[in-house]
């Protein structure tokens, strides 16, 4: 049935709307971040900011949120870059090797993902004081790998049952063991769950603030969510300026990563949505 011209009008009309309600608060984040430390908020043009870009470099200085950005982004990388190798050859193995075993574990873990993590905060901050990973990034990258662990499994294990078990034959004949069958062969292939689990996961673990409050207390550490936490306590709203311009520097590595490989985030979602 074909759309009427009205139908399309007002289609188009309503997506605009929902996008013009989504950018106002990045756009009254934005003014607040260009103004005047002297002018008040709803004084003279609200839609209208002074251009006063020294709050930038003076949000930079004062937040330190460029070591922030670092240590998120050090945590970031080495949890998903575990995750997907582990992952990768677990859900592998649980979905080439069908046993007993393999669909215990699958289980477990799968009912792993419906328990919060912030309800096993107590024993793991025990663990990790006894392993003396309080305050590292490594321990960080241990705790975030250990709950995206199930989500990697899962997302892996339904990816590579849906593709036919010839391939795997085919690269035995070539001489490929198991371990070179998954490399060569099989993870290749599944670029666009690897694709779906770092869109599910990536952003989480960049803005991680449940567990990083507990097990990175030392303020050379901290990831972003708390340096932007603790710089907002110590102005407590007096300085609206330089936690909007901080803020806005927080979200840029985010909005510049979506922009550049947006085209491979839609394709794994679209992907992950027909596996699964």
């Amino acid at each position: 049935m074909k759309e009427s011209k009205w139908f399309r009008v007002v289609r188009w009309v309503l997506i605009l709307l929902i996008c013009i309600l989504c950018l106002i608060p990045f756009y009254v984040l934005l003014v607040l971040a260009l103004n005047s430390p002297s002018r008040v908020f709803y004084e003279g043009n609200l839609f209208v900011p002074d251009f006063f870009w020294q709050n930038f470099i003076d949000a930079w200085n004062k937040s330190k949120i460029g070591t922030a950005m670092l240590n998120s982004a050090i945590i970031t990388g080495g949890t998903l870059l575990t995750t997907v190798i582990t992952g990768g050859l677990a859900g592998y193995a649980i979905a080439r090797y069908s046993s007993r075993y393999n669909k215990f574990v699958f289980g477990l873990l799968i009912g792993c993902m419906m328990i919060p993590g912030i309800i096993n905060t107590v024993p793991l901050y025990v663990l990790m004081r006894k392993i003396h990973a309080i305050n590292t990034l490594w321990g960080m990258v241990c705790v975030c790998s250990a709950l995206a662990m199930p989500s990697a499994v899962f997302i892996y294990a339904t990816f590579i049952r849906a593709l036919p078990k010839e391939l795997d034959e085919a690269a035995a004949l070539d001489g490929c063991s198991p371990f070179g069958t998954f490399w060569k062969v099989i993870f290749p292939v599944i670029k666009p769950a690897t694709a779906s689990f770092v869109i599910l996961n990536g952003f989480g673990i960049w803005n991680n603030y449940a567990q990083a409050v507990f097990f990175l207390q030392s303020r050379a550490k901290q990831n972003i969510p708390q340096a932007l936490s603790v710089f907002f306590q110590q102005f407590a709203g007096a300085k609206w300026h330089l936690m909007a311009a901080t803020a806005v520097i927080a979200i840029i590595p985010v909005v510049i990563i979506f922009l550049v490989f947006q085209r491979q985030f839609i394709k794994g979602l679209s992907d992950g949505a027909l596996k699964g």
